[in-house]
């Protein structure tokens, strides 16, 4: 005689799933606490999700879950990391304003406009793959995964990306190097 299946959306199963999602994320976070509340939140998102009984697999889905909000987590922790390296270097040098210093807002201004003609250059596969990767945090497999193609050519096309940008914001203007 075969055991019946256990109910997937059982109390038990949930507390096996909440023991699991705890221990995904307590090992890709460096503070008990935030795996703590993360793991909360997936759970809150759970009740809150209107078409939980439509989900065939609801493990993979809380999963799911927790990879976003610790995509989230990681994203706000580099902000907050910027911002705090930023604070303490204010006791290191002066920061200057640019209402005091208007040839620092406009040596600013005049390097993100370069800065924008040289990604400009760039070809647009490798230029997204690039902006997927600085600006959006994405890692490689995800890129790959975004744009359709392998690994290895994420990682040319963001190497030629950076190498370019390397070499045409290190020039004067004027004394471009061939490539």
């Amino acid at each position: 005689m075969s055991r019946p299946k256990p109910d997937p959306l059982s109390a038990d199963a949930f507390r096996g799933f909440y023991t699991d999602i705890l221990y995904f994320l307590r090992k890709r976070t460096d503070n008990v606490n935030d795996a703590a509340d993360m793991t909360q939140d997936v759970f809150a998102q759970w009740l809150n999700y209107r078409d939980r009984a439509n989900v065939e697999q609801p493990r993979a889905f809380l999963f799911q879950m927790a990879r976003n909000l610790l995509r989230d987590h990681w994203r706000k922790q580099k902000v907050r990391h910027t911002v705090h390296a930023g604070h303490d270097d204010i006791d290191a040098e002066p920061v200057t304003d640019e209402q005091n210093d208007p040839m620092a807002a406009a040596l600013r201004l005049q390097r993100l406009e370069q800065l924008k003609e040289v990604l400009a250059e760039l070809s647009p596969r490798r230029r997204e793959a690039l902006m997927l990767h600085r600006f959006e945090g994405l890692s490689q497999a995800q890129i790959a995964e975004r744009m359709g193609i392998s690994t290895s050519m994420v990682e040319k096309h963001i190497a030629f990306a950076l190498l370019h940008c390397k070499r045409r914001l290190h020039t004067e203007p004027g004394t471009e190097q061939p490539e």
